[in-house]
């Protein structure tokens, strides 16, 4: 159990320190993270993007001038030069820098340097919430609008390898509905029961999966209680599975700005953990997130 982002990022430090590929890394945010990497030994970086303009950043934020820089003017060049260097091993995690999302996936699936794996690409998120005992984890929130069942099979699937790698070896997961009764016209529970069934037939990693499962339920075994509902993993939920991209997103941003959580995260599914981070979050989440992508390189 891991119960603060401390405590993940000196599980991180602790292995053989990474190299980051950063995309088009001309944006002071990611380089004030890289440097906070490369400062306390979590990583260092390879910065790829239009020199011109990542040099006096570089000076502004404090990044060391010895960092690597490949100067690729063009962003979607530079894009995929920042992929092509992770496809090639040469650095283990991959970072987004200032480009459009859509052109930099582009550059991850491509089909001759790319970081296809074969497997559906979903957001992981890490969420240190005030007062709650241990980190929490959320899939998918950021990447599959509306998946089916066998989409999110495969989602549960990477985020429990990636639990895995974070040493926690049987997880506690809650498959998330309005409600927990099956209800043929509410496919979120129907594709729940369906996700518990093949838990109990051994198709999953090991996993403690209940579901379909209401949110206060998953958070409170008050709740559970007081509905009457027979759970044991209800106040105990370590990694909550969403129906579809919008309820994963409206929670994390509820968590963000009402409860001022912090947060990190990683796009699973590649051969490699890429952080994709936005604008907004700030360098200490960054930071957080190269940490969560460290733990996970080392079993991809």
């Amino acid at each position: 159990m891991l119960q603060s982002f401390d405590e993940l990022f000196y599980a991180a430090k602790r292995l053989d320190q990474v190299t980051i590929s950063v995309a088009v890394a001309q944006e002071s945010g990611v380089l004030e993270a890289v440097k906070m990497a490369e400062e306390t030994g979590l990583a260092k970086a390879i910065l790829v993007g239009d020199e011109q303009l990542i040099r006096p950043m570089m000076s502004e934020v404090g990044l060391s001038e010895n960092t690597r820089v490949i100067d690729v003017p063009d962003p979607d060049q530079a894009a995929l030069r920042a992929v092509e260097l992770v496809h090639d091993g040469e650095a283990q995690i991959l970072m987004k820098g200032l480009i459009n999302t859509s052109n930099f996936l582009r550059a991850v699936l491509n089909p001759d340097k790319g970081l296809r794996s074969g497997r559906i690409l979903n957001h992981f998120a890490a969420f240190e919430i005030p007062g709650v005992k241990k980190l929490a984890f959320h899939s998918d929130g950021g990447m599959n609008i509306a998946p089916d069942l066998q989409q999110k099979k495969e989602i549960l699937i990477n985020s429990l390898m990636a639990m895995k790698s974070l040493g926690i070896k049987k997880p506690n997961v809650a498959v998330l509905a309005a409600n927990e009764q099956v209800n043929p016209k509410m496919q979120a529970t129907v594709d729940a029961a369906a996700l518990v069934a093949m838990a109990q037939n051994g198709e999953l990693p090991g996993c403690e999966l209940e579901g379909p499962m209401s949110m206060d339920v998953a958070a409170s075994s008050e709740s559970a209680q007081h509905k009457g509902i027979q759970s044991k993993i209800a106040g105990d939920v370590d990694l909550f599975i969403f129906p579809t991209v919008e309820s994963g997103n409206l929670v994390a941003k509820t968590l963000m700005k009402y409860a001022k959580a912090k947060n990190a995260g990683v796009i699973l599914g590649a051969t490699n953990p890429i952080v994709l981070v936005s604008r907004a979050d700030p360098a200490e989440s960054k930071l957080y997130s190269l940490a969560l992508a460290a733990l996970v390189a080392q079993n991809n």
